[in-house]
């Protein structure tokens, strides 16, 4: 493999691991509040609208900073 790909590699299985790891930890932490209230955690459309939104700002954040020089 060239260098080009090495570097694009690298870039995915990064991506893939923090992905990974902020999913396992939003998991953990929407478990352990359900826990603290004593019943199922509940995500209504407007949570998941906010969820959505806020994922969205995350990847614009990471695309300007690819930007920068």
């Amino acid at each position: 493999m060239n260098n080009t790909g090495n570097w694009k590699t690298r870039t995915y299985i990064a991506g893939a691991l923090i992905g990974i790891t902020a999913g396992v930890l939003g998991a953990y932490i929407l478990i352990q509040r359900a826990e603290q209230r004593e019943q199922q955690p509940k995500l209504s459309a407007g949570d998941g609208v906010k969820l959505g939104l806020g994922l969205l700002g995350v990847l614009k954040l990471v695309s300007e900073f690819s930007e920068r020089k």
